[in-house]
């Protein structure tokens, strides 16, 4: 699975109607760390899929979603289940690093 574009249209869907946790990558495209952590983030995808939702939220297009959750920096990785925020890791993550973030929020459910 590939990841999906949140919005405020598909949230409800996405996020607090979804069976498993959700992990939203909020992003820009002019920001280097957050290119540098789309390729960790898709191969995660995968690798998790049907235990964790891979949502990427563009900051810039979704700013009224950005400001719901109080994004002061990006890139930021939020995790949820359903809606409500579970962890949250601000930078850029190592694949080792969100793997074991990942795994750590997925064994607290």
């Amino acid at each position: 699975m590939a990841t999906k574009q949140l919005t405020l249209e598909n949230y409800e869907e996405e996020v607090e109607n979804s069976s498993v946790p959700s992990v939203v990558d909020f992003y820009a495209d002019w920001c280097g760390p957050c290119q540098m952590m789309k390729p960790v983030f898709e191969g995660l995808s995968k690798e998790f899929e049907g235990k964790m939702n891979f949502l990427k939220l563009d900051t810039q297009a979704q700013e009224g979603l950005a400001m719901k959750f109080e994004i002061q920096g990006i890139p930021t990785l939020v995790f949820l289940n359903k809606g409500e925020e579970v962890a949250r890791h601000v930078g850029y993550a190592s694949e080792d690093m969100l793997k074991s973030k990942i795994d750590s929020v997925l064994k607290s459910m």
